[in-house]
């Protein structure tokens, strides 16, 4: 047969990001919906094969999806038909039940080959995909790795494997299996992160045929592939403000790829028309949120911003501070990727406070040492920890805390104005996802959270108890105050 064509255009972490938006100060509209399926469309018009995948969280980050519990995303998805699609760890957020529903309802494949139910050692989820196009054969899996889907451990039934090692090891298996002679390219869709990307392919053993990893999770912008071990690696940022693309060449004969350019296509009003009827199918989505969440809560004296989770930042601060108020801690660890929008206000409606905080966690107070907080301080506050991937936190302000990078020590640790005692008692909250993630994300087991007093739920909804704060706090406003200090 020789060697074929084909265009790949890929998409992760899209996060509900519906519509189009425009700068500060004017320019093109970029991004949305309805500008990426008018580039899609063009796309598939303009090339003959043409596959379009996406790596991962379609789900949260939009009032529309968590209103909806991300139906509504997948009867978009549906409208603008990618061709096959892996689990990001977004796709959880509502349950594990939940996400089977929404599995049933997509109209495309969804591959994962290593979440099992663990009792019977079966896999949750599709585990590969064979799709047939002009001739050729290509193999799809989904990778996801405990260090993405920490939100799996809340279901003592459900669970992945530990390392990038075991993940590899599954990847054997499945080409192993399903890859024949007639395979003629694989693909693996991941959700886990540039840096573990790069790490997965060093792992995976040539005769694998494993041909590119498409992935998610860590919002890389790249100006061009990573070659790791034969193996090219590309992620397409966040959101919908550019989709990456692909145009190979692969050989029959040879089973792999021959030629090939990459590039991160910029989506703008002009790149391609808006599809107007996506437009209006949003749009009957956004209609029954608007009547709901359209009131007004309250106001703040500014904008409030949260450009980047690592760093302390002017909305994290109010959050922080609003949780830790309203149930009596001394330090409440909030965690930084919960909220999910870059600013905040000054006027504040239902849906954009909905919009910024989606999790409707839980919060448990713990009584620690001060010995047990600064340990939960040093580990992750370390540099290694904030390169995209770690778990980082935002804090009250009754905290201060530095940390000095060049010898990784945490260097001062004040609590309610005095410095933190090995031997001295706070109370401390944190959110049931980073509870049940603690060992992973502070250094500290369930024991080491409950060695020193009793623990108590003391909120079922850190997102009732934020929407109740701001309802009677108006015109407040919070600036950068040094409670997180990186030396």
């Amino acid at each position: 047969m020789g060697t074929r064509k084909f265009t790949i255009l890929h998409s992760n972490d899209m996060h509900g990001d519906f519509f189009a938006e425009q700068a500060a100060g004017g320019g093109p509209l970029t991004g949305g919906l309805p500008l990426l399926s008018g580039y899609l469309n063009r796309v598939r018009a303009e090339e003959e094969n043409v596959i379009y995948c996406i790596s991962g969280d379609m789900l949260q980050g939009s009032i529309i999806d968590s209103d909806f519990k991300g139906v509504s995303t997948i009867e978009v998805m549906n409208y603008l038909a990618p061709d096959i699609v892996s689990l990001g760890n977004h796709e959880v957020d509502y349950g594990v039940p939940h996400l089977l529903f929404l599995e049933k309802i997509a109209n495309f494949p969804i591959v994962n080959a290593n979440i099992y139910i663990k009792p019977f050692n079966k896999r949750m989820m599709m585990p590969h995909y064979v799709m047939k196009k002009a001739g050729f054969e290509i193999l799809f899996t989904g990778i996801l790795t405990e260090k993405a889907l920490d939100a799996i451990k809340l279901d003592e039934l459900i669970g992945t494997f530990v390392d990038i090692h075991e993940a590899a090891d599954e990847v054997g298996r499945i080409t192993n299996a399903y890859k024949n002679d007639d395979i003629d390219l694989t693909i693996l869709l991941t959700h886990i992160g540039f840096e573990s990307d790069k790490e997965l392919a060093e792992h995976l053993d040539p005769a694998w045929g494993v041909d590119m990893i498409i992935g998610g999770h860590s919002h890389t912008i790249l100006s061009e592939p990573a070659q790791v071990n034969g193996v090219l690696i590309v992620q397409a940022g966040t959101g919908t403000n550019q989709i990456g693309r692909f145009d190979i060449e692969v050989d029959d004969d040879t089973n792999s790829i021959v030629n090939w350019t990459w590039r991160l296509i910029p989506i703008d009003e002009h790149i391609a028309e808006p599809d107007l009827k996506l437009t209006e199918f949003i749009d009957s989505f956004k209609d029954i949120v608007d009547r709901k969440y359209g009131v007004v809560i309250c106001k703040f004296t500014g904008e409030l911003t949260h450009p980047l989770r690592e760093q302390e930042t002017t909305l994290g601060n109010l959050l922080a501070d609003a949780l830790a108020e309203s149930l009596g801690l001394d330090v409440m660890l909030l965690g930084a990727g919960s909220v999910r929008v870059k600013e905040l206000g000054p006027t504040v409606t239902l849906m954009d406070f909905m919009g910024c905080f989606p999790y409707d966690d839980s919060v448990t107070r713990y009584t620690i040492t001060g010995a047990t907080l600064k340990r939960m301080f040093a580990h992750w506050m370390r540099a290694e920890n904030r390169d995209g991937e770690g778990e980082c936190y935002q804090v009250n302000g009754n905290v201060r805390a530095r940390y000095r990078d060049s010898d990784g020590v945490l260097v001062s640790l004040v609590v309610n104005g005095g410095e933190v005692a090995d031997d001295a008692i706070y109370t401390v909250g944190l959110q049931g996802y980073h509870a049940a993630n603690s060992e992973a994300y502070l250094h500290v087991t369930a024991q080491d959270l409950t060695a020193a007093g009793d623990s108590k739920v003391v909120a079922t909804s850190a997102q009732d108890v934020l929407d109740e704060w701001l309802r009677g706090h108006q015109n407040v406003g919070r600036a950068l105050e040094g409670r997180l200090v990186y030396e």
